[in-house]
């Protein structure tokens, strides 16, 4: 989804969420939609509100945050959108929910014997596709371990093109498009992939790891009620959906709370 079309929908979204009340509009990057979407109506039963979720990229979603002014929460696939756009001032407090981490994908069975190593990706005889690192936090991220390896110039050339976001990631190895991915590795517990595709997991100091932060939009026009769900989220239950879905492990949850950003 481009940035237009995405605008179009907020645009459209913020309108009805306009007259309505007790409705709350989140942006959500695409990964995290899943377990959102489950505590969403969870809580819409539980608090007599209704629920608008918007996905995409993440730096898509945040410049139609920017653009429309409108809507209550904002989850990117990671920290670094927070780090960055702090200083605009439209992001308040916000809720640590869960990991984002990097892993190769591949189709199911691992036809192609790919090896756990990122210099898989410049394997000239292995069809590849990456994240573009201009509209997802995938991209970002699958750039930033590239880089520090010294592999992203040999990986980039390599690639068969660049998705926009996990998404496309995850259709490219679907489709047979390309043989290979570095995604995030949360997209292989989805259900209608987990028997399409696998994640290859890389050893720790290959990977990245990314902060999931739930923020607090300034433009919310229901602050009380989007606290709620941010302390919804990040509650037993809340945890255990995100365990579910692969952003949470049993060590990340004995750490849980001493987690800071």
């Amino acid at each position: 989804m481009n940035f237009r079309t995405l605008f179009l929908i907020v645009f459209i979204s913020s309108s009805l969420y306009a007259n309505v009340r007790n409705e709350l509009l989140f942006y959500i990057g695409i990964t995290m939609v899943k377990p959102v979407n489950i505590l969403a109506k969870e809580f819409e039963l539980s608090n007599n509100c209704k629920i608008k979720i918007l996905q995409g990229g993440s730096q898509d979603l945040y410049d139609s945050i920017k653009s429309s002014q409108v809507g209550d929460l904002y989850l990117p696939g990671s920290l670094s959108y927070r780090n960055k756009y702090l200083k605009d001032g439209l992001l308040l407090d916000g809720k640590f929910v869960g990991y984002n981490k990097l892993s190769l994908v591949v189709k199911k069975g691992n036809p192609k014997n790919i090896k756990a190593s990122l210099e898989e990706l410049a394997n000239e005889n292995i069809n590849v596709v990456l994240g573009n690192d201009q509209s997802s936090s995938v991209g970002k991220a699958s750039k930033k371990i590239l880089l520090k390896h010294k592999l992203y110039k040999k990986a980039i050339i390599n690639a068969v093109y660049l998705a926009s976001d996990s998404r496309n990631l995850i259709q490219a190895i679907k489709s047979s498009d390309t043989d290979l991915t570095l995604n995030w590795h949360a997209t292989t517990y989805w259900k209608e992939n987990k028997n399409e595709v696998e994640a290859i997991e890389l050893d720790d100091k290959y990977t990245i790891k990314s902060k999931l932060v739930f923020n607090l939009l300034k433009t919310s026009k229901n602050k009380q009620l989007s606290k709620k769900f941010l302390e919804y989220v990040v509650s037993k239950r809340g945890k255990e959906v995100f365990k579910k879905y692969g952003f949470l492990n049993n060590d990340d949850l004995k750490n849980f709370d001493k987690v800071t950003f």
